[in-house]
C-alpha cells in the first residue's frame, strides 16, 4: 500500500541532505522527493525498459568497489512482470567487473536510458530471484529524469548481443594512453556509487572533453541539474565511485574505479564556466574491454555534436 505523499517518508539519505542543503533546496527537493520517488515503477517506465537494448547497471564487488556496466540484449530483454519487479533476460560476461557484484540478494542500480528520444529511468533495488541467465530486481526506488545533457545518437547491432567477441585486457592500477585518450574525446559516461545497502547508476554528459584527466585524476565539472544530488550525495557519504566510458562506434568499454572527492568551495570550479561545484575520481583500478558491446551508435544528424552548436556543460 502506497503512502500518500505528506506522509511518505523522505527518500533522501544524509550525503544527499547535506548537498541539498548547500545548495539552499532542501526544503524542495523534501516535497519533491516525496512525490516523484516511488517504491514501484509506474507504467509508462515498465513499458519503457521493455522497449530497450540496453540496461546501464551499477554493482559493488566484494572489494566494496562500485563498478558500472552495461546489459544488452534485443529489445524485450528487460520486461516488468508487475509494478514491483524488474526482470533483465541478460548477464554480464565472466571478464566484466561489474558481474563481481552481482547475485542473489544484491543490491543494484539501474539506468534505463535511450540516446535516440534522450529519454531516461532510474530503478534502484535488490536482486530478489537468479538463476545465472536471467535475474529479477524488486524496487526500491523508481524514478524519472529529464533528457538535459543526453548526447543524441542512433543504435545498431554490430552482431548478435549473445556472442562474445573479445576478452578483457588485464586490469590495471591506473589509467594507460589508451584509456586516457578515450576519456578526453568522450561527450558521455556513466557512474557508479552507493551509500549504505543502496546503489545508484547515472548519466553524464558534455562536450567532448569535459572530463579533465590529470594522470589518474579526473576532474569532472558538476553544473545544475535537478537537485536530488543521488550521485554527489552518495559520494559525500562513501567517497568511492564507478565510472564506465564507452567508445560508441567500435563498442569498446572502459571500466574504472577509485577513490571519490565532492569539492563544493574552491576558486578551482571557476575554471570550469559555469561549474557549481566539482568532483574527482582518483583512479586505482581500471579495465579495457575492446569490442565487448554488440551495439555501435552513431551520431543523430542533428545532434548538438554532429551540428557542432552550442555548449555542452556536465550533468549535475
Amino acid at each position: 500500500m502506497n503512502l500518500p505523499e505528506h506522509t511518505a517518508p523522505s527518500p533522501w539519505h544524509a550525503g544527499e541532505l547535506h548537498l541539498q542543503e548547500h545548495a539552499g533546496v532542501a526544503a524542495r527537493m523534501d516535497m519533491v522527493g516525496r512525490k516523484v520517488i516511488r517504491d514501484y515503477m509506474p507504467d509508462q517506465h515498465r513499458e519503457f525498459f521493455a522497449q530497450l537494448p540496453f540496461v546501464v547497471a551499477g554493482a559493488v564487488d566484494p572489494q566494496g568497489d562500485p563498478w558500472a556496466g552495461i546489459l544488452e540484449g534485443q529489445p524485450g530483454f528487460a520486461v516488468s512482470p508487475d509494478p514491483h519487479t524488474l526482470r533483465i533476460a541478460a548477464m554480464p560476461d565472466e571478464d566484466d567487473p561489474l558481474r563481481a557484484g552481482l547475485g542473489l540478494g544484491q543490491p543494484v542500480g539501474l539506468l534505463g536510458i535511450e540516446l535516440h528520444t534522450r529519454r531516461r529511468n532510474r530503478m534502484n533495488g535488490r536482486i530478489a530471484a537468479w538463476d545465472g541467465k536471467r535475474f529479477d530486481v524488486a524496487v526500491a526506488q523508481s524514478f524519472g529524469n529529464c533528457p538535459q545533457y543526453i548526447q543524441s545518437r542512433d543504435f545498431f547491432f554490430s552482431r548478435s548481443p549473445s556472442m562474445r567477441f573479445a576478452a578483457a585486457l588485464p586490469e590495471r592500477a591506473g589509467l594507460d594512453d589508451a584509456a586516457r585518450a578515450l576519456i578526453s574525446a568522450s561527450d558521455t559516461f556513466f557512474v557508479a556509487s552507493y551509500a549504505g545497502h543502496a546503489v545508484d547508476v547515472s548519466h553524464r554528459g558534455g562536450k567532448p572533453g569535459f572530463v579533465r584527466v590529470d594522470g589518474d585524476v579526473l576532474t569532472i565539472p558538476d553544473f545544475s541539474g535537478n537537485r536530488f544530488f543521488n550521485t554527489l550525495g552518495n559520494l559525500a557519504a562513501n567517497p568511492v565511485a564507478g565510472l564506465l566510458f564507452i567508445d560508441f562506434e567500435r563498442g569498446d568499454l572502459l571500466q574504472l574505479t577509485g577513490r571519490a572527492e565532492v569539492i563544493l568551495d574552491s576558486p578551482e570550479i571557476a575554471v570550469f564556466e559555469g561549474a557549481e561545484r566539482l568532483w574527482r575520481v582518483h583512479v586505482r583500478r581500471v579495465v579495457r574491454r575492446p569490442g565487448a558491446l554488440a551495439l555501435r551508435w552513431r551520431f543523430d544528424a542533428w545532434s548538438p555534436t554532429a551540428l557542432a552548436t552550442g555548449r555542452w556543460p556536465a550533468a549535475a
